[in-house]
């Protein structure tokens, strides 16, 4: 079966996604951790650390599953179209850019011919 049309821009989506949280976590590493190590002006805040440090592992699970995401979407594997629509849900929070994206991507990842072609390709 042919590869549905829009098919790589739900791919690109993916792999743009888990640059994006590759960015926060650079953003938490360069930016708010040595702070909160007390490179700044006060003592090493160990709650701080703490926090960011669950924030920064969260972050690096999303551009994992956001890049596994956008290699099963390419490779037209059931498990890709599952992590996709996660991936689309997880963007809805993204407002106002990744909400309009996470719609269209739900919407178009249930299509019954994007469905079966996953379905055929496994």
């Amino acid at each position: 079966m042919k590869r549905p049309d829009l098919l790589v821009l739900v791919a690109i989506w993916a792999f743009l996604s888990a640059f994006l949280y590759l960015i926060g976590i650079a953003g938490i590493a360069i930016f708010a951790l040595p702070e909160a190590l007390g490179f700044g002006w006060g003592p090493a805040n160990i709650g701080g650390i703490f926090g960011m440090s669950i924030g920064m592992f969260v972050l690096l699970c999303g551009a994992g599953l956001s890049l596994a995401g956008g290699i099963g979407i390419l490779q037209a594997k059931s498990w890709g179209r599952i992590i996709g629509i996660v991936i689309a849900v997880l963007s809805l929070f993204w407002i106002p850019v990744g909400t309009v994206l996470g719609v269209l991507v739900l919407i178009y990842l249930a299509k019954p011919e994007v469905r079966e072609y996953f379905e055929g390709s496994n």
